[in-house]
């Protein structure tokens, strides 16, 4: 995964973001492009408009990372309407076929260290598009995130040690209001536990999605966002998972959804394996638990499923274990079952 060192203003940052990832942005340029017309039969040229609703929004929540996108368009050669639509990839179409995660987060008392950690399910050919960025920001926090090329806002943590999971839902929920991905990057871009929570807790995301939040003062949250009601989850004996449906109840009551078959399962799974973390548990112990086969090929360690069709099949692309007490964060590249000994990247 090619790294990147960003810097600057906000425009610099997505200019040297453009520039330096200008592969990895015109790869996922060029999957989204596809993903949208087979899920949605959506051209590119109906894809950015739909994401320009989103514009008036975006303005009013943080105009800086308009000027972000802006450099990116810039720095890769592309329309900013092109770098805006990659950031509204899961509003546009892929509510159809969300990306099938697995995510959990330790702390106190379970464990002495607070850990975040997930695997990141998608379509293999997107692991062409991923970068590593440590962005350095004036007056905000330093961030670590894994991303898609062209995205702002993913998976990652910062150097006040506040992280974050994601877990997609499938819903036929929308607004035009913040796309999710906007919302990772308000959390990374959070001093606090606290501001990371009331930065996505007042319905003004744009579709639903579960945030699994924690930070190094032994603090963890689920946030189930939508555009019409937000859920918490609160952790129990410091130990908090999710996968790819719904838990709060109210959200249950509020939001149809038709979650992957798979995602129950998913959940039992998760479950039964952090009764294994003990308060000493290190990184590779939780890769381990990422690697778990359980239902396989659609278990937690995903692989692709054969049978069923091209267009609906996923792997596990990258995993992520993140040690917010001591800011350390830890990758692996596609499959954890095959890497889990040797090959963690920190």
């Amino acid at each position: 995964m090619k790294t990147l060192v960003l810097q600057g203003s906000s425009f610099e940052i997505g200019l040297e973001h453009g520039e330096r990832g200008r592969k990895e942005v015109h790869r996922s340029l060029e999957t989204y492009e596809e993903l949208f017309k087979g899920y949605a039969s959506l051209s590119w040229k109906g894809a950015r408009e739909k994401a320009l609703l989103h514009l008036d929004a975006i303005t009013l929540y943080y105009p800086e990372y308009i000027e972000e996108m802006e450099g990116i368009a810039r720095g890769a050669g592309v329309e900013f309407e092109d770098i805006l639509t990659l950031n509204a990839r899961s509003e546009i179409a892929l509510t159809n076929s969300p990306d099938g995660c697995t995510s959990f987060a330790i702390t106190a008392p379970r464990s002495r260290t607070t850990w975040l950690a997930q695997n990141w399910d998608w379509k293999g050919e997107q692991s062409d598009s991923l970068l590593f960025l440590e962005i350095r920001q004036q007056n905000k926090p330093e961030i670590q995130m894994i991303t898609e090329g062209g995205i702002i806002g993913k998976i990652g943590c910062n150097d006040e040690g506040v992280g974050v999971c994601l877990n997609a839902l499938l819903t036929r929920t929308w607004e035009a209001k913040i796309p999710i991905h906007l919302g990772l990057r308000a959390i990374l871009d959070s001093s606090s536990f606290e501001e990371a929570l009331s930065s996505v807790n007042g319905n003004q995301m744009a579709s639903p999605a579960h945030f699994l939040i924690a930070s190094k003062e032994e603090k963890l949250m689920g946030v189930e966002v939508s555009p019409i009601l937000t859920g918490q989850i609160d952790p129990e004996n410091g130990v908090l998972f999710h996968t790819n449906h719904l838990c709060n109840q109210g959200m249950k009551n509020a939001i149809y959804e038709t979650p992957l078959a798979d995602s129950l399962p998913r959940l039992k799974a998760i479950e039964r394996l952090l009764y294994s973390v003990g308060s000493d548990s290190k990184a590779t112990d939780l890769f381990s638990i990422l690697a778990d086969h359980d239902n396989y090929p659609n278990s937690i360690c995903r692989h692709k499923d054969e049978e069923k069709l091209r267009h609906e099949r996923m792997e596990t692309v990258f995993s992520v274990v993140m040690d917010l007490t001591h800011n350390k964060l830890s990758y692996l590249l596609g499959n954890p079952c095959f890497e889990v000994d040797g090959n963690v990247k920190n």
